[in-house]
């Protein structure tokens, strides 16, 4: 099976370095030295990496016969992609594979569905599950640990226990309104009110959550093909 482990960024410097937008939770073994990686566009590879480093928080690569500036930038947009056995699974159990994901049901905790899992989308904070509902339409859920409580892969499903209004946006209308009127009276008593901790329950977890990071999976991580 074909997974995409990185993009081709912008080239770094004069002797050939590209920067990489990494899509894979295990970057040692995708994408260290020595590995060769098939490409999209496939034109443009094969593509042997022949030393890798990270610089400011980018990894950045240089490729076999990639030696200046010029070359390394016709390589910008680049998809690299890494073969693995179908069986393999990435050695964090909380971690998943695009593949593995895909078209598994969703369920809230209490057992309602919410549609099947159409896509996911890897974004550099965390991960969406994009979800198509049973009518058509599509949700975006972020795939970290305090939303997505549960993938259960013999089952083929995904439990999920969403904040109001994450599914269903009239909860969140409805919510926002009835925030609106007691913030309202609260101004007409002359109650100042408290100020709270506003921030600590939006708090969604950081993409490192979501494989329980950025990939729960490969998914928080490796895209397939």
């Amino acid at each position: 099976m074909q997974l995409v482990v990185g993009r081709i960024g912008r080239a770094h410097g004069i002797k050939g370095e590209v920067t990489v937008e990494v899509r894979t939770d295990e970057p040692e073994l995708r994408l260290g030295p020595g590995a060769v990686v098939a490409t999209d566009p496939a034109g443009v590879g094969p593509l042997t990496i022949e030393t890798g480093r990270v610089h400011s928080g980018r990894l950045l690569l240089r490729f076999a016969g990639v030696a200046d500036r010029t070359a390394a930038e016709a390589l910008r947009n680049t998809l690299l992609i890494a073969e693995i056995d179908p069986e393999e699974t990435p050695e964090d159990p909380d971690e998943f594979y695009d593949h593995q994901l895909m078209d598994l049901d969703v369920v809230t905790v209490d057992g309602t569905l919410v549609g099947r899992i159409a896509e996911i989308s890897h974004l550099p904070s965390q991960d969406l599950l994009i979800v198509e509902r049973p009518d058509g339409s599509e949700v975006m859920i972020p795939f970290v640990g305090e939303i997505v409580t549960e993938i259960d892969l013999e089952e083929q499903r995904a439990v999920v226990d969403p904040p109001r209004g994450l599914i269903d946006s009239e909860e969140a209308e409805v919510a926002s309104s009835r925030d609106a009127d007691e913030s309202g009276e609260a101004g007409e008593s002359g109650e100042a009110g408290e100020s709270g901790e506003a921030g600590k329950s939006s708090e969604q977890g950081s993409g490192s959550e979501a494989g329980q990071d950025a990939g729960q999976g490969s998914a928080r991580g490796e895209g397939d093909v």
